[in-house]
Parts: C-alpha cells; structure tokens; sequence
C-alpha cells in the first residue's frame, strides 16, 4: 500500500494551551528571576512538543489492509468488511473511521469507527463490521482513515490508511419458471422450419428431467436407453435467440432508491436473463437506445450480465426510438410509462410480435396514483400493443417478478391489479 500522509492536525486544544501557558509562565519566571518557576514553565511547554513528536511517529508506524467478504452480492445480502492492521506499539489511542455510502447500508448499531488503544504481541489486530447494501450499483468502501495522539491528548495527526474499495452489488434475482407462448412456439419461427426439414425425420426431442416438469411428458423409451429421466419436447425449442429490451429511460419511471419502477424492471430483467440462460437460450441484452449490455451466447453463464446490470445507470433519452431489433430473434421487452408515440417507434423498431412487460409506472408514485395521462395510459398502450401481435403483461407496484413472469408465460392478458385490491 503506497503510504500517503494525509493533512496536518498538529496540536491539539488542550496542547496549545498548555504549550502558550508553558512559555507565558517561562517568560514571567524570566521576569521575575525565578528559576524554579522558570524549569517548570520549560518543562510544560516541551511536553506539548514531545507529544507532538510521538504523535508523528505513531502515525507512520500503522498500515492496514481492507478485505471485503465477498466483494461481490446481490441487494440484500450481507457484506463483512475486514480491517487489519499491522505496525508497531501504540504510545497513544488510533481512531479510525471508515467510509461507506447509505447505499451499501451501514448500520446504526456497527458504525464503521473504531478505536484501537493497542496491538497484540505481534504487532497486529483485525477489525471488523457489517455491511447489507440496499440498493444495486458499484459502491467505493472507504477511504479508510486513522487518526494517532499522544497518551495525555495533546497532538494528533490524521492519515489515509487505506484507499477505497469497490464493492458490487448485483440486482436481485428470482427463480422463475417456464417460457411465455412466443418462445419455442414452433410453427412460424426459425428453428419450426430446420425441425420440419427431410423426410421422415422425427421431431421428438428430449432433455434431462428438471425439478418441475410434469410426468406425463417423460419419454420412457429414452429414459431407458439413458437410464435417467428423459423429458419430451413437444414443439421445436427456439434456436435463434433472444432480445431482452431494458427500458432504462429516467424520464420512463416513477418512485426512488429500491423502492423505484427502475429497479424493479432491472430485477426482473435480471430475473429473466438468468432464468433464460440456465435453460440454454442464446440471450442478447440491449437498452432501449440499441446499446447491447450482453452479447448473444450461453458459454460464460449469467455473471458477466449480472455484473453489467449492476452498474447500469438511468438513462436522459426521451423516447423509444433506436436502430432495427435484431431479425431471426425473439424479443423481450421491460418497458416503463410510454408517452404518446412511443408505442409506435418501438413497433417500427420490430417485424412481427414480441413480449413485453408494460410497467404502470403511476403506482410507483404514490403522488401520481389516481391520475391518468400524466405517465400515458398504460391500459391503451398495453392494448395497442396486443393488436400488434405482441403478448403483454402490465406490472404494477408490489408485483414481484416470478408473479409477473407467470402472468407473461400464461398468455393472457391479465388485469393488472393495484397493491390492496382484490
């Protein structure tokens, strides 16, 4: 660790009143001839001076070393912040204070301030504190700074003792269950027309049984050969892979920290790219400006996207309008509050249906509940894209995302329900 002195603190109060009496009583003594009154003005106005250089020492003599455990985990999850510290004997108290955002959730109860009165034997102490983030993103633990004084409390000095950490906070991820109708429909896709290829090909598939999946289904004749459990496959799985659409517009959502419209439609992006991934779907992240967070495949797992997802900020565009979605594709769209027009551009954005999960925004903001227009009417903009061949849910506040992906994988159209109604 690069050894960085941090300001001068110097003496203290009470130094600089013991140091401006120590010389006040030595010039009196001078006056006065007192030699005795004399030492002991010298004598008090050195002791200042003495802890001053103590103080100087002490400061150089620490170093500590930050260790975050893990450094890395989803909103919600307990963090462990270590510090260790290594040095000399302390002559004086050493206060530390670290630094950590609300966001990463420092306790009231575990303050992240200590103070070490001294080391152990050899030369060492661990120090430790809890951190639960509340909210997603890549937050900086630290810098770490001490503060090392004399005994008596007459100087001290401040140093940065260790530089910021990063910590990753990952959107919150729930299990899901399940594909919506459009994906691996068969008839119409790409991977329908390669499974009707030849003649007298067969265009029964199988695959491992997985926790879920109804017995009905089970291929008994390919259970045999492979003497575990085989599913059947009643239509041809989609291939060709999928869009996921994250409207991440500021403009787009309501609400504030975790409790906002935007991180629920991360969560439940999140949700789906990781749900979507363990089944082996070829997987594109885009935003809604055409930027792709995650490029297509299934080899790397759901890390690299979740990490990205992680620090994925609001974005000032105002509309929907971008480049052509990707053909040969499926798509997903998490859309926040649509103005007028913007249903539109994202239809021209696409041939044919989609998914999409339409946020009502409104209920997010407990000041915009009961009012129409101001977020654009989502019942309309849901409608409009259902005429257009696409299948839409619309997420309302308190919806949780394994909900929401049920109503989505059922096909319907489900009323959107507002938290306390039945």
């Amino acid at each position: 660790m690069s050894e960085r002195a941090g300001r001068f603190s110097g003496l203290t109060t009470r130094g600089r009143c013991l140091l401006a009496g120590g010389l006040a009583t030595a010039a009196s003594a001078v006056a006065l001839n007192e030699r005795d009154l004399l030492r002991v003005g010298v004598f008090v106005a050195l002791l200042p001076l003495l802890a001053l250089f103590l103080a100087a020492r002490a400061r150089r003599r620490v170093h500590v070393e930050r260790e975050l455990t893990p450094a890395r985990v989803p909103v919600g999850s307990p963090v462990t912040v270590g510090l260790r510290l290594q040095g000399g004997p302390l002559l004086g108290a050493l206060r530390l204070a670290d630094t950590a955002p609300d966001a990463a959730g420092p306790q009231a109860d575990a303050p992240p301030r200590f103070t070490v009165h001294r080391l152990s034997s050899r030369g060492s102490a661990l120090l430790t504190y809890p951190l639960r983030p509340v909210l997603r993103g890549v937050h900086r633990v630290g810098p770490l700074t001490g503060t090392a004084g004399d005994p008596l409390g007459l100087a001290e000095f401040e140093r940065e003792l260790a530089p910021a950490d990063r910590l990753l906070v990952l959107p919150l991820v729930v299990p899901l269950r399940g594909l919506p109708p459009a994906i691996g429909a068969g008839e119409g896709t790409p991977g329908a027309a390669l499974a009707h290829q030849g003649q007298g090909a067969s265009d029964v598939l199988i695959r491992p049984y997985r926790q879920g999946d109804e017995l009905r289904r089970v291929h008994w004749k390919s259970t045999a050969r492979h003497d575990e459990l085989m599913v059947r496959l009643e239509e041809r799985p989609w291939r060709g892979g999928m869009s996921v659409l994250l409207d991440r517009r500021d403009v787009a959502h309501r609400g504030r920290g975790a409790d906002s419209s935007l991180e629920f439609a991360v969560s439940l992006t999140a949700s789906i790219c990781t749900h979507l991934l363990a089944r082996g779907e070829p997987l594109e992240l885009l935003t809604e400006d055409g930027v792709v967070v995650s490029g297509p495949g299934t080899g790397s797992g759901p890390e690299p996207l979740l990490d990205a997802l992680a620090a994925l900020r609001p974005s000032a565009r105002p509309d929907l309008g971008g480049p052509e979605l990707r053909s040969g594709t499926d798509v997903l769209a998490v859309l926040g509050a649509l103005a007028p027009g913007q249903v539109e551009a994202l239809l021209g954005r696409r041939t044919g249906g989609g998914n999409a999960v339409l946020l009502d925004t409104s209920t997010w903001d407990p000041a915009l509940r009961g009012r129409r227009g101001g977020d654009g009417d989502t019942a309309a903009n849901a409608d409009a894209l259902r005429r257009a061949g696409w299948h839409v849910t619309v997420a309302v506040a308190g919806s949780t995302p394994d909900r929401v992906w049920n109503d989505l994988v059922a096909g319907a159209a489900p009323a959107a329900l507002r938290p306390g109604s039945s």
